[in-house]
This record gives C-alpha cells, structure tokens and sequence, in this order.
C-alpha cells in the first residue's frame, strides 16, 4: 500500500442564479491543490443550488457517509464555508470526520484545526446573520414600495421591465386574467357552501392546473387562515398585501425550517388597489362562512381536529393512486387524495376499520413474512447474486492483475534501456507516471482482498424471527415500553398497499417488509450496530452463527407479504 493520501473533493454553490461552471471552477481548483500536496483524488461530491445554512444536502450527506466508510483520507474544499456556514454544522462535520480519521484540507486556509472551526465557524455564522439582516431590510423595503417580496402569488404573473440604467425592476406583476377567473370561481363557490374538498375535485375535474402545477387539494384552497395561508386567505385579492407575517427558522434537530408566526405590529402592510381579485363583499362573505364553521355550533370532530399517531400511520398506501391512508371517521381510514383531490386522481372511497387493518397486518408480520419456504428462496436469490458479483470481480480483478504485469514489464524495458546507456532524464517521466499507475492498481487489488466476507444466515432464521416478532405484537398490550414496541413493529414494514376488491367488499393487503430491519430481528443484529460497520454482531441473545454482516447492500430488496399467496417471483422479487 502506498504512502499518497485518499482525497475527496467537495463543491457547493447556493443560489439558482449561479452556474454549474462554479461547481466546476472550485472541483478544479481543489484538484490543482490534491496535485500540489501529493494526493490522489478518488471521488467528488457536490451540491448545486443549496445554501450552507443547513446539512440537509444529499452531497454533503453521501460524504459524510463514505468517510465513515473508510474512502478517502481527506476532504478537501475550496473554502471552509463549501461545506457549512453553520457554526454548529462545522462543528459537527469536523467532529465526524476526525472521528473517520478524515482531515479536511481547503485550498483557502490550508489544513483545517480545531482553531480553524472555531474562529472560521464564528465569522461564517456572522456572515449569515448579517447577510439575513440586509435581505430582510431589502425586502422590506419591495413590500413598503407594494412590490412582490417574495414568490408571485397565485392569480398574478411577473412583470419585466428596464430601468432607465437598463438593469431589470424586480418585484412588480400583474393580474393573470385566467388565474384570476379560478380565484373569483373559487371564492363564490366556497361563498354559496360548497367545501373545500369539493371545489378541488370539480377543479381537477375540468383540468385546471394548481398553483405548482399540479392536482389541486381541500388545503391548498383552505389553509390557515391565522397565518394568511391558502387561496381564500389571501388578503392579496382585495389589493392588501402583507408581508413579514411568518418568520422561518431552522429545527436543530432534523434541519428543517418551520415557520413561525410573527407580532401582528411586525407585518408590513400596503394598501395595491390596482392588484385586486375579489369584490369587498364576496371576501365578507367568505370571512362570514369560515367564522361560521369554527363557531361552538359545528365543532369539529375529535378524529379530525387531533388525529393521533396510530400503530401503522404513515405507512399505509392506496392500490389505486398510490397516496397515502389516514384517519377519515373515528375508527376508520381511508384514501386522502380520493377525499381531498376528488375522483379526477381517485375513485377509492372504500373504508377499512382501524382494528381489522391492525389485526390483518399483525398476523401477516407473525405467519407470512419470514416463512421457511420465502428465506428459502431469499437466500437461494442472493447466492446467486453473490456469485454473478464475485464473478464480476474475479474478472475485473484479471484485468488489473494484467495491467499491473505490463507495466512491470515497460518499468522493466526502461530500466534496461537507461542501462544500455539512454539518458535517464529521457525517461524519468515516463518511469515516474509508469510507476504511479503500479501503486493505484496495486492499491485497488489490495482494497479487493479485504473486501466483506459474505453474508451468512443461520438455518433457523426464520424461526427465531417469529418469535422475536411475536414477543412485540403480545408487548402491544403493555403499557411498558409500548413506544419502544410499536417503533419496533413499524421499522420491519416499509408500506402496506391496500386495494379495494372488485366486488367491492372490503381489501386487499399487500405488507411490504422493510429487509433490513426484517433481517435484524431474525439475526439479532441492531440497526446502527457492528453488523453494518462489517463485523460479526457479539449480540448474546441471538443464534449462534447468526451475525449479519453488509445488511445496507441488500436495503433494496423487497419482501412482500399479504392475504394471497402468490409463488410467482418478478424481479427483483416478491414473497407474499
């Protein structure tokens, strides 16, 4: 193995208005750096149009991940801003890669200390406060002027216009005559007691496209009306434009932003006549109704007003459209876009009861998945994928072993050739790139011999999975450790596809198991734990021989299980 340092390149740009060229200018940037320290570069990873306030970058995500893989050495950035902002993001980037034993090198300040990550750290979060300051005073500045401060809300189009320095306006639009007539239909509609629900299906109905192009929903029209969300909330369709309502700030744990609702004496609100929609009468009437549907009089039901998180929610999914199930009477679910975006995106209105669903999958997770004869034919699948893989890498091993012959042999004929009497410095290039090819190709073949042994299942997998799964479902009916429990369940199903019959009574239910969690249950392996770092799990209360090792390379195969029994096996196959 060679002495030459493993580098990976990362490069980001934060907005649409900048090109891809930047991506490719700070790629060659760095590599011209890799060269100048003697290092080999092995992969890039980059992010285009993603703010470095936040971690949730799928380039900065599959880094991190191969870096505790082992991939590279070194990351190396143009700057150390590339690949966080963030004061704690930084941190935690630098935390997680020295602990990879990873360096991070940046063409800007060099190698990167601890030092580096608090003072760089600092100034990059400043940068940002600052930065969200001048943008807000901006925009601030665009709303007092009644020009947009944000996105073109729906009914309205962009204007682009020169100024007399020939520099584009920003911020000014127009009403859209076909926008506007949906909006004015959608208010008398709702004004004359037609809900939410039914104004989307009749919009899908006649094909009109919503505000992002897509289906139109009961939320889209309704939404919030404290926060100013929704079409019929939009006080923009009288000529009230208010701006500064929400403020958005970032979640630390999931590095999601969630809005917030402001003061009221922090809104900025103009007065643009020339942008009204909607009569003065036809709003009231409106305000009148949603006042009349949130009075004492109507309450709303308990099921819909706080719907609580049931053993299977989030999982479940319609055979017809494809959308997703939910809570729609006390005890029954049913499908959301049948309900929400009416008959144009689905016909299911079947209900199926929250207790018939919970018992059917419970029984299909204990009797169906995991049977005998499925990890049979599961294991006799992967053997043979195994087999077509080390065949492939028997071959491309060939290949390198015979590139790494001839180039011994032209290393060997220089050699010969600066014996004879040829001036070495004749060919002391050609010997130096001669010998750097040896030492990747030797270092590939060594990479090759410690590849992970594969996977072993013990012959009583299938066994030991029912009655690990079978300890959960009777764990449901303890009031200890029932979150736990139910965590538990929902991690070895990755959805439940339920489909009306034709006859129209009642459902057909595909499971869906999700294999690795499947897998960790049946060997005793935990999500997280030394299985998926390569080594054998020491977990004691597991078979002996069950370690499972590379569960992460076989995520992808799907185990199905359901109320019929199919022996059919489509690629890449299903168990059911």
């Amino acid at each position: 193995m060679t002495g030459q340092l493993r580098a990976a390149i990362y490069a980001r740009f934060s907005t649409d208005m900048q090109s891809d060229a930047s991506i490719e200018d700070q790629i060659r940037s760095c590599r011209d750096y890799a060269a100048r320290q003697g290092m080999e570069v092995i992969e890039t990873y980059s992010d285009r149009a993603m703010s470095g306030a936040s971690l949730m970058r799928s380039g900065v995500q599959k880094l991190m991940r191969d870096a505790r893989g082992g991939a590279f050495d070194v990351v190396v950035s143009e700057g150390l801003d590339r690949l966080s902002r963030n004061q704690a993001d930084i941190a935690q980037i630098h935390q997680s890669l020295t602990f990879a034993d990873v360096m991070i090198e940046t063409v800007a300040e060099g190698v990167i200390s601890e030092m580096h990550i608090g003072l760089k750290g600092t100034m990059n979060a400043l940068f940002l406060k600052d930065l969200a300051q001048k943008t807000h005073r901006g925009l601030k500045g665009r709303a007092l002027s009644g020009k947009s401060a944000g996105g073109i809300t729906y009914g309205y189009r962009a204007l682009t216009r020169l100024d007399a320095k020939g520099e584009p306006v920003r911020g000014e639009r127009e009403i859209d005559a076909d926008q506007a007539a949906v909006v004015r239909r959608i208010f008398q509609d709702y004004a004359k007691g037609v809900s939410p629900k039914k104004i989307a299906e009749a919009l899908n109905l006649d094909g009109i496209p919503g505000p992002q192009g897509g289906r139109w929903g009961s939320s889209t029209i309704n939404g919030n009306r404290e926060r100013g969300t929704g079409i019929l909330n939009n006080e923009l369709y009288i000529g009230r434009q208010i701006w500064n309502r929400l403020r958005y700030v970032k979640d630390p744990e999931t590095g999601k932003r969630v809005s917030r609702l402001n003061p009221e004496r922090d809104w900025v609100i103009t007065e643009i006549p020339e942008l009204q929609i909607i009569e003065d009468d036809l709003w009231e009437q409106v305000r009148a109704r949603q006042g009349a549907l949130k009075s004492k009089d109507t309450p709303v039901p308990v099921w819909d007003r706080r719907r609580p998180k049931t053993l299977f929610s989030g999982l479940m999914k319609c055979g017809c459209c494809g959308s997703g199930f939910s809570k729609v009477t006390k005890d029954s679910f049913g499908c959301s876009a049948a309900r929400n975006k009416g008959k144009a995106v689905c016909t299911n209105m079947a209900l199926i009861k929250q207790a018939d669903l919970e018992a059917r999958v419970l029984d299909a997770l204990a009797h169906h998945l995991m049977d005998p004869e499925a990890v049979t034919v599961f294991c006799e699948a992967y053997t043979a994928e195994r087999n077509r893989l080390a065949a492939s890498a028997t071959n491309t091993r060939s290949e390198f072993e015979r590139k790494l012959s001839q180039l011994k042999r032209d290393h060997a004929k220089l050699v010969d050739a600066i014996i004879a009497g040829v001036p070495a410095d004749q060919v002391k290039d050609k010997m130096i790139a001669l010998d750097d090819q040896r030492q990747k190709i030797e270092a590939k073949l060594e990479a090759m011999e410690t590849s992970p042994a594969p996977l072993r299942f013990h012959p009583k997998m299938a066994e030991t999975y029912r009655d690990r799964v079978g300890t959960l479902i009777r764990g449901l009916s303890r009031d200890a450790g029932l979150t736990e429990t139910r965590e538990a369940l929902r991690g070895l199903i990755e959805k439940i596809v339920l489909e009306p019959r034709a006859e129209g009574e009642g459902f057909d239910i595909d499971l869906h198991g999700a294999l690795a969690g499947l897998l960790r249950l049946a060997t005793g392996v935990e999500a997280g734990g030394a299985a998926t770092q390569g080594k054998k799990s020491a977990n004691a209360n597991g078979p002996a021989g069950a370690g499972l090792e590379g569960v992460d390379m076989i995520e992808e195969i799907v185990l199905v299980a359901g109320t019929r029994y199919r022996r059919d096996l489509p690629a890449p196959f299903c168990l059911v």
